[in-house]
């Protein structure tokens, strides 16, 4: 297993737990990425990387993400394949019942996380990315 494969994987532990605080993996130029979903939107830094996610979260009561499966791309990209689960805090839907299978994938270099691209929706993660299921 690659150092990048085992950082995401230890980034993954703790966002199965539900705790999204820990940032020490993130390169402090950061490029956060949501590439679908209801609003679309990029950030650059850690600062910026914190608020969107915080944005993101507030949506949601128990927002948790749980990997199914780590793909290497490459010597600097890990895609993992994702289920989400959590209710909306205004509607009460649970996100279950929609489409939870979404990815991310993650960018490293220099032991560093430098851009991460958030899809809520799998299918056109693996599509952006010329891969399939």
């Amino acid at each position: 297993m690659s150092e990048n494969l085992d950082l995401v994987r230890s980034i993954y532990a703790d966002w199965e737990r539900g705790d999204m605080t820990r940032v020490d993996w993130a390169d402090p130029g950061i490029e956060y990425v949501f590439a679908d979903g209801p609003s679309p939107d990029r950030w650059a830094g850690s600062p910026e990387m914190a608020h969107g996610w915080r944005n993101f979260r507030s949506a949601w009561e128990r927002f948790r993400a749980e990997a199914t499966e780590y793909r290497e791309l490459d010597s600097e990209r890990v895609l993992v394949l994702a289920r989400f689960s959590g209710k909306g805090k205004t509607s009460g839907l649970d996100i279950a019942r929609m489409r939870s299978e979404g990815a991310h994938l993650f960018e490293v270099r220099g032991g560093k996380v430098t851009r991460i691209v958030n899809y809520l929706d799998r299918e056109l993660a693996l599509a952006d990315l010329g891969l399939e299921a």
